[in-house]
């Protein structure tokens, strides 16, 4: 879990400063760009205080805790988590619109980050209800907040696209990878592994997504 967590952060603090950002410097200078980009973690810190959502030590913290305690655990973790996962799903979506190896380098590292997340929503309410299909409702529902998420940006940014629009988001996007990186992964990271296991997980993502990034470039 800590490699994952790691190699997760890893691809995502490299595509966002070596992919994203750089579109964005390009396209609107160095002021407007890394505004946008500051931009993108102001948003993620106020969705994060607004409505916090932690997987970490989940299950250990409702062992032992009533049926309705644990339902109630799982059902805000699941929301909270749903309301994380849509501004993920813009960034997946708007990343596949400028290059597809793009938007597949970020799927995957926003995919092996939300298994711990699923972890944390589907366990609790498992535990408290006995029921399989109701955990795995309550996980699909947190995770299609990104597809919805990606939905509503196509529905709105196609219409007022253009490059500045388009350089805007991708800085914005950057910003918001960086601080889902930097404030969760990486510490939960810590908190599951050794001591080098998220230091490890992170050298190893960058090094995959770098070396997919090369080959895929051409």
């Amino acid at each position: 879990m800590a490699v994952s967590l790691g190699f997760a952060a890893g691809m995502m603090v490299l595509v966002s400063f070596g992919e994203l950002l750089p579109v964005g410097l390009e396209v609107l200078g160095s002021g407007w760009g890394y505004a946008a980009f500051l931009g993108g973690m102001v948003v993620m810190f106020l969705i994060d205080v607004s409505i916090p959502h932690s997987y970490e030590g989940v299950v250990d913290a409702g062992a032992g805790a009533s049926d309705r305690r644990l339902l109630r655990l799982g059902t805000f973790v699941a929301l909270g988590v749903a309301i994380h996962n849509f501004p993920e799903g813009m960034a997946t979506f708007v990343s596949t619109l400028v290059d597809p190896r793009l938007g597949t380098a970020v799927a995957v590292a926003i995919a092996l980050h939300n298994i711990p997340e699923g972890i944390a929503v589907a366990a609790p309410i498992y535990a408290a209800t006995g029921s399989r299909k109701r955990a795995l409702l309550w996980s699909f529902v947190a995770g299609a907040a990104e597809p919805v998420g990606a939905g509503l940006t196509a529905i709105f940014l196609l219409r007022v696209l253009n490059d500045a629009v388009l350089a805007v988001v991708l800085a914005g996007v950057a910003g918001m990878m960086v601080f889902i990186s930097l404030d969760e992964l990486l510490p939960a990271a810590k908190e599951y592994g050794e001591e080098h296991a998220a230091i490890i997980g992170a050298i190893s993502g960058m090094t995959v997504m770098a070396v997919s990034l090369s080959l895929l470039g051409g």
